[in-house]
């Protein structure tokens, strides 16, 4: 059973819907599209001015400290509105990952600019045309002073953006030994550094990058070489816990965009929703978008569970530590599978039949129908598709 909402939760999730709707309505992102650019610079900033960049940043790094569910709030707000803005790949994977590789300075350098919107991040993990976290091939080899990357990311989120790249890579601690995965922090101005903006359907900075040319310095590796493995793992469940969150809100402002419309288009003298036809496959979207709701609380939750015990545990473990906490752990893996399958086909669903409930006029460029059905086949392959999910968790409960 997941946990109702606090007073301060409820009152951030009124806060970000109400800003969302007056600040960046799906207009907005019209605008945006019209003007050629990913996102609105003064909007990223007013987001930051608000605290929700911070909101999962811990208060001792100049963040507000509530917590994962809490920017899942969030998230399913600016998601209600097609928002166009770094908030995902900065305020939850960018903070997720520093939190978990970065050394005490990094965390001290990098999550306060992050809270404050002056650094946004961007993670460079897939190589191929699908995700596929678990065949990086892309190399880093010690020279004097730092590393040199081998290799190409494909359709990093923000890639074209962000000012600085967090960079999945295999490197070997010391020279002769087995190579594994570390994760690099790479300036968006380095040297040699070429990025290739994708014209993607739902018009964000999504790129591909060549890092064939560059250079690092020690100190852009994330904590220690070649321990990345384990934690990254972790920073992708919560990046597609997020993303889920974000794509509920999609699906449930879609759904009442599309009642709306049955309920105002006319036929034959009266409301389409008065057929029963329609009302069926109306009441099917909400049963599933009330699924999907269940899911996505339950992993937020189970994040927040995972990080009150990740920062308890190693002074913990010595005296052995609780079955059930290394169980909750364990469990967010399935959770955020079940979560982001659960999002995808909601909201694949609810995008279809929006388009279909509209009729032709759903397809045009003059609705909003269209534009959510065209960023929700983008949100539906990130980070896994729903049918990549079930097979993971299938075979995390030993299918």
């Amino acid at each position: 059973m997941t946990r109702p909402l606090t007073d301060d939760q409820r009152l951030l999730q009124d806060s970000a819907r109400e800003f969302f709707a007056e600040r960046a309505p799906v207009k907005a992102l019209r605008a945006d599209r019209a003007a050629g650019r990913p996102f609105d610079p003064a909007l990223w900033q007013e987001i930051a001015a608000l605290g929700f960049a911070g909101a999962a940043v811990p208060e001792a790094y100049g963040g507000s400290g509530m917590g994962w569910r809490s920017l899942g709030l969030v998230l399913e707000a600016a998601g209600r509105t097609l928002v166009a803005s770094p908030l995902l790949q900065s305020a939850l994977v960018g903070v997720a990952a520093i939190e978990a590789l970065g050394s005490d300075a990094q965390r001290a350098a990098w999550l306060p600019a992050i809270a404050a919107g002056e650094m946004t991040t961007a993670l460079g993990l897939d190589e191929g045309a699908h995700h596929a976290p678990s065949r990086i091939a892309m190399r880093a080899v010690r020279e004097p002073g730092g590393w040199r990357l081998e290799g190409q990311k494909r359709f990093v989120p923000d890639g074209a953006t962000a000012s600085h790249l967090l960079i999945a890579a295999l490197a070997a601690p010391t020279p002769g030994a087995p190579e594994s995965l570390s994760v690099f922090c790479v300036a968006g101005s380095a040297d040699g550094l070429v990025r290739k903006p994708l014209a993607m359907a739902d018009s964000r900075g999504m790129a591909d990058l060549d890092l064939t040319a560059v250079r690092v310095a020690d100190d852009a590796v994330l904590g220690s070489v070649g321990e990345a493995a384990t934690a990254l793992e972790g920073v992708l469940d919560t990046a597609r816990i997020g993303l889920a969150a974000e794509m509920l809100g999609a699906a449930d402002a879609l759904f009442a965009l599309t009642l709306d419309h049955l309920k105002t288009r006319r036929q034959f003298g009266q409301p389409i929703g008065a057929f029963q036809s329609l009302q069926h496959r109306a009441a099917r979207m909400f049963v599933d978008l009330e699924l999907t709701r269940s899911c996505v609380l339950a992993a937020l939750d189970a994040l927040d569970d995972a990080a009150g015990v990740s920062t308890s545990v190693r002074s913990a473990a010595a005296q052995g530590a609780s079955v059930a906490s290394v169980a909750s752990v364990a469990s967010l893996a399935s959770l955020a599978s079940l979560a982001k399958a659960r999002a995808g086909d909601t909201l694949h669903l609810v995008s279809n039949e929006a388009v279909q409930l509209h009729g032709g006029v759903g397809m045009t460029d003059a609705y909003d129908a269209g534009l959510y059905l065209k960023r929700a086949r983008v949100l539906e392959t990130l980070y896994g598709t729903a049918g990549w999910h079930r097979d993971r968790s299938a075979r995390l409960d030993g299918y």
